[in-house]
């Protein structure tokens, strides 16, 4: 009867088991087709000249609009924790979606920049960054055992979509103009964002207390689960956001300028420095991937470390040693990569580092970094006048924020290791005998 009973346990706990596992994979997919739409927004630079033709604005004037897109992202995170707690993960995800979509399609109909700076930029930007932190976030959190993978995954997912849509927006453009091509890329983007998140299921996160811990656990496991409050109270906080400014700026500056580069300092000529934004695309996504998996192996801020020291010398290259070809792909390559690879490992070290319960709120006060980053590349080559400077102060943050990388640990490391020792002190009384 006992071993009639024990088997019908074991059968229930491993079909659970199975479901939960299951369950735990359609919400990846739910994530990578939410996060594939978000990523779309990254194709605007094909606008920019179609739309300076049609209405007759400087081309630079229409840039401006995906720097506030940028920053608006960036700021949105700061409020997306406290609307899911309000709305919920799954309804917030969709007004996103919605909100984002329509953003889209009533650009098609604006004709002056204060409109399009508005809608294309300001309501598409927050929108974006409200489905995009809360999205991560939550998958994060369904994968406590895998973050840098999982964190890999749904980022990659974003670049995924961004690349896919140059040639989804491309075509569009070329069909029916700019103005139809918003409207019907807002369709698809809001199908795909409102239908990944029937997929999605909202993770729940309790802080575990050291008397849920059974005897003999190890006490370094108990993490105390920080607010926004506590976090921003840790040197560790400050730090994080000072390596996550730089690796932002580095990465960010670079996509904006490379097809430059490739013409004024590696003397190609416009068609073939115009394939770096491709392979651009194509090693951020491989290395928000790769990287990702890696950190769960190796280290977080072992793999941080390495990929800023990898930048560091790419733009010194860049900006001292004579580029050809080669040299120029490389350097682009390797940047591009390791760019990939640090948002992608951040959101799981902000978990290691301060827990997962806060996640959305924590993050998104480091994910500032990103906001900030892609403003400063810009703000200090026009005030450094060109490329070689630039890539020279960013070396040097790359360098700064290296040695960070190699020193920080997370908050209240040491007391937690010496609240270990006392307890193994307890554990064992003859190693005090000793």
């Amino acid at each position: 009867m006992k071993a009639a009973i024990s088997s019908a346990s074991s059968a229930s706990n491993s079909t659970t088991t199975s479901s939960l596992s299951m369950n735990r994979w359609l919400i990846v997919l739910g994530t990578i087709i939410v996060q594939m739409g978000l990523g779309t927004i990254y194709t605007w630079s094909l606008f920019n000249q179609p739309l300076s033709d049609r209405f007759g604005w400087d081309v630079s004037s229409v840039a401006i609009t995906f720097s506030i897109t940028s920053f608006a992202l960036a700021f949105a995170t700061l409020f997306a924790g406290r609307l899911q707690e309000r709305w919920g993960l799954r309804r917030l995800i969709r007004v996103a979606g919605i909100v984002l979509g329509l953003g889209l399609i009533l650009s098609s109909q604006v004709s002056s920049l204060t409109l399009l700076y508005l809608l294309a930029g300001f309501v598409v930007g927050f929108a974006d960054g409200t489905a995009y932190i809360t999205s991560l976030s939550n998958l994060i959190k369904w994968f406590p055992e895998r973050k840098g993978l999982i964190s890999g995954i749904s980022v990659g997912a974003f670049g995924t979509g961004s690349l896919l849509f140059k040639y989804v927006n491309s075509a569009l453009i070329s069909a029916v103009g700019p103005a139809q091509a918003f409207m019907y890329w807002g369709m698809i983007v809001l199908v795909l964002v409102v239908a990944g998140s029937f997929l999605i299921r909202e993770a729940v996160v309790r802080e575990q207390s050291s008397a849920s811990v059974k005897e003999g656990a190890k006490p370094a496991e108990v993490r105390h689960e920080y607010t926004v409050k506590e976090m921003l109270r840790t040197k560790e906080a400050y730090m994080l956001f000072g390596i996550f400014f730089t690796a932002c700026m580095s990465g960010l500056y670079l996509i904006g300028i490379v097809k430059d580069i490739g013409v004024q300092l590696a003397g190609l000529n416009v068609t073939t420095a115009a394939n770096a934004v491709a392979m651009v695309a194509i090693f951020n996504t491989a290395g928000r991937i790769i990287l990702g998996a890696l950190s769960d192996k190796v280290g977080r801020m072992k793999v941080i470390a390495g990929a800023l020291l990898v930048t560091a010398v790419a733009v010194m290259t860049l900006s001292l040693v004579p580029l050809n070809f080669g040299i120029f792909f490389a350097c682009v390559a390797a940047i591009a990569f390791c760019f990939g690879g640090n948002i992608t490992v951040f959101p799981a070290i902000v978990a290691d580092y301060f827990g997962l319960k806060n996640q959305s709120k924590n993050y998104g006060v480091i994910y500032q970094g990103f906001g900030f980053g892609a403003l400063a590349g810009s703000f200090i080559s026009a005030l450094l006048g060109g490329f070689h400077l630039t890539f020279i102060v960013i070396a040097v943050l790359c360098a700064v924020s290296l040695l960070m990388a190699l020193i920080i640990t997370p908050p209240g490391t040491s007391l937690r290791a010496r609240d270990s020792h006392k307890k193994q002190m307890q554990f064992n009384p003859s190693s005090r005998a000793s």
